[in-house]
């Protein structure tokens, strides 16, 4: 066998055992989740007697009357409202998506493309931020948003996000730096605005780099627990996540299959999601450059 060969069968086996180290707690956590509570503890990699039931009581479906007989004893249903859930989570995911991406949007065209007096502090204080972390901001922000009566509702999770992101606005203002002036030039002699040039050129250039925002922002928002935490109040809003805490963090037993059946069911959107944005995320990350 020649080195080359060997080399590459190396890096392969290796790569092998890194997709291994993080596909096993992912296959562990979907065999939890289908077995009956009283095999939940047993050290089988499969579970013996394979049932949907933990999935059914955190859906809603009904299994027999009132309860889901899982095994030994019967799981309280109700104590994960998937589908409420999801719900809110994807409302908030939406209205915060959209916001991210036009203001990041036009708050990188702005630093890339527009020369005006400090623009270049600016772009420095804003990526400064960065280094600000949540829990010095915490008790300010709420206060704000308590003044504004915004507590107990979702405006808090999805507002700012209509203000901008400074590692969005970074990543965006990277991407236009590489694009061609010339574009926006010829279009500008044909007689089209600044805005329009921003609209109708830039935008559509650069899908791949907003695809890479888009997915960050929805597995931050998807996965969001701090922000829930503070600024929810009733159970009917909860999020995925919020609503996982909430369920693990329940009086008595866990139950360890329904904890689990809940998982797999609010990682399954974000691996769907980046199985059918792949390509676009591995294009995005590649020509968003370090320009500028």
């Amino acid at each position: 066998m020649n080195p080359s060969a060997a080399k590459r069968i190396l890096t392969y086996l290796l790569l092998a055992l890194a997709a291994a180290a993080f596909l096993l707690p992912l296959l562990w956590m979907v065999s939890v989740s289908l077995k009956p509570t009283r095999e939940v503890f047993r050290p089988d990699p499969l579970p013996a007697h394979p049932t949907l039931d933990a999935y059914r009581a955190v859906i809603g479906v009904s299994v027999g009357q009132d309860t889901a007989t899982t095994g030994d004893r019967a799981v309280e249903r109700g104590a994960f409202n998937y589908v409420l859930y999801a719900r809110n989570t994807l409302i908030i995911t939406v209205l915060s998506l959209i916001g991210m991406l036009l203001s990041s949007s036009i708050a990188a065209y702005g630093f890339a493309r527009l020369n005006f007096p400090g623009r270049n502090l600016m772009f420095a204080i804003c990526l400064a931020t960065m280094m600000i972390p949540f829990p010095v901001i915490m008790v300010p922000t709420y206060m704000i948003f308590k003044y504004l009566g915004w507590i107990g509702t979702f405006r808090p999770l999805w507002a700012p996000a209509w203000f901008g992101s400074a590692f969005n606005i970074f990543l965006l203002r990277q991407f236009f730096l590489g694009l061609p002036r010339e574009l926006e030039e010829s279009a500008m002699l044909d007689g089209c605005s600044r805005w329009g040039c921003f609209w109708r050129i830039m935008l559509p250039l650069s899908k791949p780099a907003l695809a890479v925002v888009a997915l960050f922002h929805c597995l931050a928002v998807w996965n969001d627990l701090i922000g829930p935490l503070i600024y929810l109040s009733h159970q009917d809003q909860f999020t995925l996540a919020l609503g996982l805490q909430f369920l693990q963090s329940r009086s008595g037993d866990t139950p360890w299959n329904q904890l689990l059946a809940a998982s797999t069911l609010i990682v399954l959107p974000v691996v769907i999601l980046f199985l059918f944005a792949q390509r676009t995320f591995i294009r995005g990350i590649a020509t968003t450059g370090l320009k500028g």
